[in-house]
This record gives C-alpha cells, structure tokens and sequence, in this order.
C-alpha cells in the first residue's frame, strides 16, 4: 500500500472514530429521555414552576443542568428547549400571569424569551462543566459549578432577553415604577432577589449532588 493510500485510510479511520464519539449512546438517549419526562412532568406540577405575581421560581433548570453535565452541551441544548417550550407553552395557555401578559404585549418576543435563551442556558452550561471538570482532578467541585451556572445562566439571559425586548412596555414599567424608577440593572437586581435566593442554591446543591451520584453509577469514566 502506497504512503498516499496509507494516509487515506487513516483518515477515514479517523473520520469514523469522531463520528462515533458524536453519537448519543443507548444509555445517553435512555438518560436524556428520562430527563425530557422529568421536565415535563415537573412542567405541569407545583415541583416546576412556583407562580408569582412577577416572574415565576422554577426549578426546571435543575434537570436541564444535569443533562448537560452528564452528555454535554448538545443535551443541555436540548433539554433547554423543552424547558423553554413548557414556559412558552404557560404563555400561551395563560397558566403563568406574567409570561401570559408579555405574550398578549408580544408573541414573537415572548417565544424568543423562552426558548433561545434557556437552549443557550444548557448549552453553555455543558461548555462550563467541561471547562471546569478539567481543572478539578477530584471530579466533585465541577458537578457543583455546574448546577449552580445553571440556574444563575437562566436568570441573567432571560432577565438580559426581558430587559432588551419589553424594557419600554408599560406593563415592565409598571414594576419599575413600584421599585422607585430604577436603572434596568438595579431593576434586574431587585426583580429577581428572592428567586435568586432560592433557585441559585438549590440548583447548585441538588444539580451537584444528583449529577456526582449518576455519573458515579452510570457514567464512571466522569469520575
């Protein structure tokens, strides 16, 4: 075999091998499926979403975290849009007051509220854990950093989104108006404060502790 027919060979031998490693294993899709029902069950219970008369406490990022943590940025993507197609879905169906509201103000700006930002929330929290987990030699803190970025990556794109698309509605002033007509940033800060209060740490703890426990079973070259 000529050095030419050599290097195509180990090319496609090459090419093949990454293929593979692109590919979801049966035990990914099993994992990814389950937390795609998890989502949607928690979506139509109390455990997903807490409404408010502002924006809603949700724990929907939980799963979405430990998906990406778990198979990586692609299933974060993923189950990032099942969460933001549930908060579209309230929308649209009225269940959250808030959301329902700035879908009558505008539905384009209320999908691109809900579905782009929490897909890029997943996303990015894969990109995150793959960062830190090369760092942490032990394979605990990163589980951690992971469930927390999670929940703080869906609060700040989606505030970023609100702020950016329906900042001049009455309906967003009327809050600010209550809040003592604040600058957009201390809006954001005093907007969601309680619900950042709750959603960061429990996001944190329970997307950690749940994420090192599955990998630790299912996903031991994680560990």
């Amino acid at each position: 075999m000529s050095e030419a027919e050599t290097n195509v060979v180990t090319s496609a031998v090459k090419a093949e091998t990454v293929s593979k490693k692109k590919k979801m294993s049966v035990k990914d899709l099993t994992t990814l499926g389950l937390l795609t029902g998890i989502l949607l069950l928690m979506a139509f219970t109390p455990l997903g979403y807490f409404h408010t008369l502002g924006v809603d406490i949700s724990l929907m990022m939980i799963p979405v975290g430990i998906g990406a943590m778990l198979m990586g940025p692609r299933a974060g993507a993923w189950l990032g849009l099942v969460f933001g197609a549930t908060s579209f879905y309230q929308a649209v169906t009225g269940t959250s007051v808030f959301s329902a509201t700035l879908f009558n103000i505008s539905p384009v700006n209320t999908f691109l509220l809900c579905i782009p930002t929490r897909m890029l929330m997943g996303f990015l929290t894969g990109v995150i854990f793959l960062i830190v987990s090369k760092l942490d030699k032990k394979k605990t803190v990163s589980f951690f950093v992971g469930g927390f970025f999670a929940a703080f990556l869906n609060t700040v794109f989606f505030m970023a989104t609100l702020i950016l698309l329906f900042w001049n509605t009455e309906y967003i002033q009327g809050f600010n108006t209550a809040f003592g007509g604040v600058n957009p940033f201390l809006f954001v800060v005093m907007f969601v404060g309680v619900n950042g209060m709750l959603e960061w740490p429990a996001s944190c703890i329970a997307g950690g502790v749940v994420s090192k426990a599955v990998s630790r079973t299912l996903y031991k070259k994680v560990v």
